[in-house]
């Protein structure tokens, strides 16, 4: 699928503005604060449902609006689609609202049946701190990647979440004695069944990203390592006791994390690069991780994401410069910079200069 064109209505900084895009590169320049990176978060949200920096959705609203609107025109061969996605403060005319809808062609969607339709892959300065964040963010990147590619992905970790949810309640209720402990039975049969869905497509990703890994020159002294979080009747019962206490559940892949290793050189040990690597050796490994992703969904998804990249050159060396470069070639590219003389880099590619 190619983005042809996305209007932003009340988005951000945007009060009302298109913008269409070729199906090649696109360099979005502009100066700090002009919007570059308010227009990447729309291209992500109408792909993916989701924006990757807002913590609040109220946020996405521009201010002084009750409602935005980020709307796309999408196409491949003779096939056109029209994406939408509102977000609102919950508020609009006085009445009480979803803050996120999603619809394609005009029909109303949920989300788990929106995403997948623009696959898209996004590389930002942030994501420089991957490896050296909570595990949280590790585990989005892998959900992020795989709820794109597989709708039953998706459907399971929305499942999974839900339930994970009501479980927690349930057991501050058990705790406090206003339920038994066999209310949480449907609840853990829930949690095991979709559990181990996600287990087992996290490790599908972990693997292929190391087999990737070991067929290239730039990245074959890395390892991605799984610390999976396995969860079954067995291991919940083991941390019964734990659970009630804490009013949490203590198993299951919502724990789940990741390492990235460097292969023993030259007498040196292998080492955890989140603990021991350098700021140019996390750079690398970031930079793997994000090629890793691109790949899976362009194998599994049957399609080329579109890449979006948020003013990450400055982040790399000279030799991983050259590598984002070679990947950019064949694909449709959104990327930003604030800097003119980047725009050299980027032969034949349609400029969007923002004032």
């Amino acid at each position: 699928m190619i983005l042809d064109k996305i209007e932003l209505i009340d988005f951000r900084n945007y009060q009302s503005q298109s913008f269409e895009f070729s199906t090649g590169v696109n360099v979005v320049w502009g100066r700090n604060a002009s919007g570059k990176t308010n227009l990447l978060e729309a291209i992500y949200i109408l792909s993916t449902g989701n924006s990757f920096r807002a913590k609040l959705i109220d946020e996405m609203v521009r201010f002084g609006q009750e409602l935005g609107r980020v709307s796309g025109k999408i196409s491949e061969a003779k096939e056109t689609r029209d994406l939408e996605v509102m977000v609102t403060r919950g508020l609009v005319g006085g009445q009480r609202t979803l803050k996120r809808k999603y619809l394609v062609d005009g029909a109303s969607k949920r989300r788990r049946d929106y995403i997948g339709l623009l696959p898209v892959v996004i590389f930002r300065p942030e994501d420089m701190d991957m490896l050296t964040g909570g595990p949280d963010i590790r585990r989005t990147f892998m959900d992020e990647i795989l709820s794109q590619i597989s709708e039953a992905y998706a459907r399971s970790l929305s499942t999974y979440t839900q339930a994970l949810r009501r479980r927690n309640k349930l057991l501050d209720a058990v705790r406090e004695g206003l339920v038994s402990r066999y209310s949480l039975a449907f609840w853990d049969s829930l949690l095991i069944k979709h559990g181990l869905i996600l287990i087992e497509e996290r490790e599908g990703l972990v693997n292929y990203i190391n087999s990737l890994w070991e067929r290239s020159e730039l990245f074959n002294q890395l390892k991605m390592v799984y610390d999976k979080s396995l969860i079954s009747e067995t291991r919940l019962a083991q941390y019964k006791d734990e659970e009630l206490a804490a009013g949490y559940t203590l198993v299951g892949p919502h724990k789940d994390d990741f390492r990235v290793q460097l292969s023993a050189v030259s007498g040196q040990q292998e080492r955890d690069l989140a603990i021991y690597g350098s700021r140019g050796e996390q750079r690398m490994t970031v930079l793997a991780l994000k090629l890793g992703e691109i790949y899976f969904a362009e194998e599994r998804g049957g399609e080329k994401p579109l890449l979006l990249l948020d003013d990450i050159f400055s982040e790399l060396d000279q030799v991983h410069r050259k590598e984002v470069l070679r990947v950019m070639t064949g694909r449709q590219v959104v990327v930003t910079t604030a800097m003119k003389e980047d725009l050299g880099l980027f032969a034949e590619a349609k400029v969007i200069e923002l004032e």
